[in-house]
């Protein structure tokens, strides 16, 4: 059965219509898969995502699926609908973007925090590994943020750095000083889990109509709210109006400052492991910001 017939067919067990495509239109931006809007012979339409050379990330849609229908059975925030998917690709629901009203940014923080506090648990972790990315993220449940954050989100992408760079790269001998400090700066926490975009950078969000915010393409897991700060300050973040109308529903820690270049590591290394040193010194800064 070809790709197309594949689509056409689980649309179809998905929607319970007869589903039938007759074009394909590229869409720019991404940088992992293939994107493309789909249109029905009877007028519907459709987002499509596969990757480029066949299924090289197992279990990345099935992820991506169950991630956007948490988030959108927490009512608070949209995205795009999931459709069906499998290996080979993920159907969602096409949305029109749309100019963004003065108020964006405000409705933004204000609904992602409305979607952690309505998300919030005693675990750290998600229902299976996922990606950051293309880079594999484990999510192995666990009851300890500073013991999840070390092993799971810093310790692991260090790991993968050794396969880049030399062993005694300077960056390894920070990253053991900064893991041996994790509890310092984590074990105060006294915070639920709260379900995370996970890789919330400006890219990831848009204005669907009729002027409402809507994120996509999650990376998510259950943890410190805080983390999410780490990737939305990346590359211009959504700045200050985003970040109060936040702490309007849900305060701030006092102390975020102090962590949100932990959170915001975590990123720089993952981009330090799939594009190279291009971000190698903002690491090290991070890194002897965050021991001295």
């Amino acid at each position: 059965m070809s790709t197309q017939k594949q689509i056409e067919r689980a649309i179809g067990q998905a929607t319970g219509e007869k589903s039938k495509i007759i074009d394909f239109r590229s869409v720019s931006g991404g940088c992992i898969n293939n994107s493309r809007f789909i249109t029905l012979e009877d007028g519907r339409k459709y987002f499509l995502k596969t990757p480029p050379g066949g299924a090289q990330y197992p279990g990345m849609f099935a992820a991506e699926y169950c991630g956007l229908e948490l988030i959108a059975s927490a009512n608070a925030i949209r995205v795009p609908k999931p459709v069906t998917y499998d290996n080979q690709f993920i159907v969602l629901e096409a949305f029109v973007e749309c100019p963004a009203p003065a108020d964006w940014l405000e409705k933004l923080g204000h609904q992602l925090a409305q979607l952690h506090l309505a998300t919030r648990q005693n675990q750290f972790g998600f229902e299976m590994d996922n990606y950051i990315g293309s880079t594999p993220q484990p999510n192995t449940w666990t009851n300890n943020w500073s013991a999840f954050w070390r092993d799971q989100r810093i310790g692991w992408q260090l790991e993968l750095l050794t396969s880049k760079l030399a062993i005694d790269d300077p960056i390894f001998k920070l990253g053991d000083r900064l893991i041996a400090k994790l509890d310092d700066l984590l074990g105060d926490i006294d915070e639920p889990a709260v379900l995370l975009h996970g890789d919330l950078w400006s890219g990831n969000a848009a204005v669907a109509e009729p002027g409402a915010p809507i994120i996509f393409d999650p990376a998510c897991y259950y943890g410190h709210r805080e983390a999410e700060l780490g990737i939305m300050r990346m590359f211009g973040g959504f700045g200050p109006r985003c970040e109060d109308a936040y702490n309007e529903v849900w305060p701030w820690d006092k102390y975020k400052e102090d962590r949100i270049p932990l959170y915001r590591l975590y990123h720089e290394l993952n981009h330090l492991n799939l594009f190279g040193r291009t971000y190698y010194q903002a690491c090290i800064d991070s890194m002897q910001q965050l021991i001295k």
